[in-house]
């Protein structure tokens, strides 16, 4: 293989890869996914499958004109993202957010890839930095080892990395209904269906409490040496939580408002959500519930909620660790290795956080990889867009120093001329973010064709 070859590799088949498949693909060019699943196995993955969900089913918010997560979706859809287009086809109820049926959605995403005329998958693992050709890194959090140490050489120092906990999935027919309800906060959603997205486990202050010390007192996952335990804010184990305060939790995941118990008059001291997982409503997962508990004290201190007695769990949580890189330091801002420009970086790995996120990167990284392959130039990102916002997060615009993972929010943005900052004027703040992001990123898109 020489630097002429044309063909554009993806290391990675996960939501960042698959992006950048499709969005190469559609330009013209040949693009091969090399992914190591089902070969070589992880511990979150249960599948083969490209794009396969794995911490939760949920690509958040769905509000484009209030929420940032919301634009990056709506952002995603005007460049035919495939991620986002199949998360709206097999999408589940859920309120305010964007959730999916999670299997369904990763065998569509793999489909539409293998169809493709211009997409091959060559199942194998990458275990050193490619010398020559085009390549995307798109390896996510779980990067194999002995690429993980490949990086870390080229780099000159050891890979970043924090610890990442799944929350625990349970059967809907092992709840017991005379103690939980349906009920989506603030009452979002008036259709049986949406009624139906979340389900609520109520706990007085004794329940609470004696819930918080077994939560303290379990056996707990641990650490190899040389690992340390430095979390993302975003998505902290519960027992972490707790550790904090025992009022953490009552504030955070298990908060009672927006919620009305219609079981007793009595107002919830604190309530454990459960959200709707699979379209058949057969499996609930406890939201906020990620978790490095050992299997035997899950199902003892999960019992503890009311409702969840004879809970029977189709999966536990667990911890994995979660590499990403420098990206302010070592990427370009066209998301190249420095030290090695054949190699872009997208995906999680580069710092985002979240799986619109790692797509949303996966999408410019394939864009501009291809924009090179064919010798196009392509107009820079528009930076008061949500793309343009976390582009120039990674690449530039965070302290190398201070790095850490970052889902994109409107603290990412640009001021907007005219507007106060400061929480009276919020909605009309993130409005104006909003309205123009999609005007310049419909600008961007209309510009390339």
């Amino acid at each position: 293989m020489t630097h002429m070859d044309k063909t554009l590799h993806i290391v990675g088949g996960g939501m960042a890869g698959s992006e950048a498949a499709w969005q190469a693909a559609n330009m013209g060019v040949s693009v091969i996914i090399h992914e190591m699943r089902p070969k070589v196995e992880t511990f979150a993955h249960r599948t083969g499958n490209l794009g396969e969900m794995v911490c939760s089913n949920s690509f958040r918010s769905d509000d484009h004109e209030q929420n940032a997560v919301g634009l990056l979706h709506w952002e995603m859809l005007q460049a035919g993202g495939l991620i986002m287009k199949t998360a709206y086809t097999h999408r589940l109820p859920a309120g305010g957010a964007l959730a999916v049926d999670r299997d369904p959605f990763a065998e569509a995403v793999t489909e539409a890839l293998l169809a493709h005329p211009n997409i091959s998958v060559s199942y194998d693992e990458i275990t050193s930095l490619p010398e020559t050709g085009h390549w995307i890194i798109a390896t996510g959090p779980l990067t194999s080892s002995d690429l993980g140490a490949a990086i870390a050489r080229e780099t000159g120092a050891d890979a970043l990395a924090f610890f990442d906990a799944i929350a625990p999935i349970v059967y809907f027919d092992s709840i017991d209904m005379s103690k939980a309800w349906m009920q989506s906060r603030y009452d979002k959603g008036e259709t049986e269906e949406e009624r139906t997205a979340y389900l609520n486990c109520p706990m007085d202050k004794a329940q609470y409490e004696s819930f918080i010390d077994a939560l303290l007192d379990a056996d707990k996952t641990e650490f190899h040496e040389g690992e340390t335990a430095g979390y993302f804010d975003g998505c902290l184990p519960i027992e972490v939580m707790a550790e904090r305060g025992r009022e953490t939790l009552r504030f955070g995941p298990m908060k009672p408002v927006g919620l009305t118990n219609p079981h007793s008059d009595i107002k919830p001291y604190a309530v454990v959500q459960l959200r709707r997982d699979n379209a058949l409503g057969t499996l609930y997962n406890i939201v906020g519930f990620q978790t490095k508990m050992k299997y035997g004290a899950q199902t003892e201190v999960f019992r503890r909620i009311p409702g969840l007695e004879d809970a029977q769990f189709a999966r536990l949580g667990g911890i994995h660790r979660n590499t990403f890189i420098n990206s302010p330091t070592l990427l370009d801002a066209s998301m190249r290795l420095k030290s090695r420009p054949n190699i872009r970086f997208a995906g999680q790995i580069t710092g985002v956080e979240g799986y619109v996120e790692s797509a949303a990167m996966g999408l410019l990284a394939g864009r501009m990889a291809a924009c090179e392959i064919l010798g196009v130039e392509q107009p820079e990102i528009p930076q008061d867009t949500a793309m343009g916002a976390l582009i120039h997060h990674i690449t530039g615009g965070a302290d190398a120093k201070t790095f850490q993972p970052m889902n994109v929010n409107f603290g990412l943005f640009r001021p907007v001329d005219g507007l106060k900052a400061g929480r009276r004027g919020r909605k009309d703040r993130y409005k104006a973010y909003t309205d123009r992001a999609k005007a310049e990123w419909q600008t961007w898109l209309d510009k390339i064709g």
